[in-house]
């Protein structure tokens, strides 16, 4: 019997706060066969990034309530080349591994189940999906920045469109704002900028706000 959490592991907190990574894992998984197309390489660090996110998260709630609080995560540790999982199925993996397919499903309705939970609980989610890239690699005409932000420009966080001079007064505005004055780099580097390039993949998409409400 496939025992799923050999290759996802995730955590159910207890603030409507998810973070996912996809493309962090190294888990070879021979049985699965490597995909023909699209990006193959790790986003290295991811998982561990994630982690201590989390750690600094229950640490800054213990510090300022007393109280235990965590986010909720996702992970994913098996080869990208093996199994994209910011990738629609039907690119996601090879079709004939049942395997990638049960792995692929899990991590999906992990995440969904998790937001549902959030949504009535708390009625709000918010998912924070991570991902990296080496500074060499950066697409063409980047900055050398510290963090890209990708919003699909406010899609995947709010349902309805968001005029540009609103764009500042919400959680996306308020992200580049603190970043701008701990002097970390950014992109966009206002709030009114657009998102080019990186604007959010599949998981974004599939689980903000515009295909589930207050996500």
């Amino acid at each position: 019997m496939l025992e799923l959490t050999e290759y996802i592991d995730f955590h159910k907190g207890n603030i409507p706060l998810i973070l996912s990574v996809p493309h962090g894992g190294k888990l070879e998984c021979k049985n699965i066969p490597i995909r023909s197309q699209g990006i193959l390489g790790i986003d290295g660090r991811t998982i561990k990034i994630a982690k201590k996110l989390n750690e600094l998260i229950k640490l800054e709630y213990q510090n300022q309530t007393g109280t235990a609080k965590s986010p909720s995560y996702v992970i994913s540790k098996v080869r990208r080349s093996k199994i994209d999982l910011n990738r629609d199925e039907t690119e996601a993996y090879v079709h004939s591994s049942l395997t990638a397919q049960k792995i692929y499903n899990f991590y999906f309705d992990k995440i969904r189940e998790i937001v549902l939970d959030n949504l009535n609980l708390f009625n709000r989610s918010l998912l924070v999906d991570v991902h990296g890239f080496e500074k060499h690699k950066r697409p063409q005409g980047y900055r050398d920045v510290e963090l890209i932000l990708g919003t699909n420009n406010l899609k995947s966080v709010f349902p309805e469109p968001v005029s540009i001079k609103e764009w500042g007064n919400n959680i996306r505005g308020k992200i580049i704002r603190k970043f701008q004055e701990l002097s970390i780099p950014i992109a966009p580097n206002n709030p009114k900028r657009k998102e080019y390039v990186l604007t959010g993949g599949y998981i974004t998409k599939k689980f903000g706000a515009s295909q589930i409400p207050k996500s």
